[in-house]
């Protein structure tokens, strides 16, 4: 009988070979995506020396009460906008962009256009 990987165990999969081959520096870091059901996550993350920069998420008092629902592609794009604007109040204007083993689609597409038009190069 062929037994089928959970979901969860192959998006895990996917993430650490992504991991593999990116990896956020000092003067590029790493933009970081998690979704789950209800809610969106970002970061900004230096791996050089395990620090988070930046960080943003719909669970958020100030960015929840913008949004109608958290977890739809206009909650990932507004959090796109919200990470942005935090990152260069930082001095931060490029990144590279980690999807976190998640389908560059939807809302994680949403999230990286938006981030880009508000002035994030990656």
């Amino acid at each position: 009988m062929v037994s089928k990987k959970s979901r969860q165990e192959v998006r895990m999969n996917k993430h650490r070979r992504i991991r593999n081959r990116l990896n956020g520096t000092t003067q590029k870091p790493r933009l970081s995506v998690f979704r789950s059901n209800n809610h969106m996550y970002a970061q900004i993350i230096d791996d050089t020396i395990g620090n988070t920069l930046v960080a943003a998420s719909t669970v958020e008092k100030d960015v929840k009460e913008q949004l109608e629902k958290t977890n739809n592609v206009d909650a990932a794009a507004y959090l796109g906008t919200v990470i942005a604007k935090r990152a260069l109040e930082k001095g931060i204007t490029t990144v590279v962009f980690d999807r976190g083993g998640f389908i560059y689609q939807g809302k994680v597409a949403a999230l990286a256009e938006a981030a880009r038009e508000a002035g994030l190069e990656f």
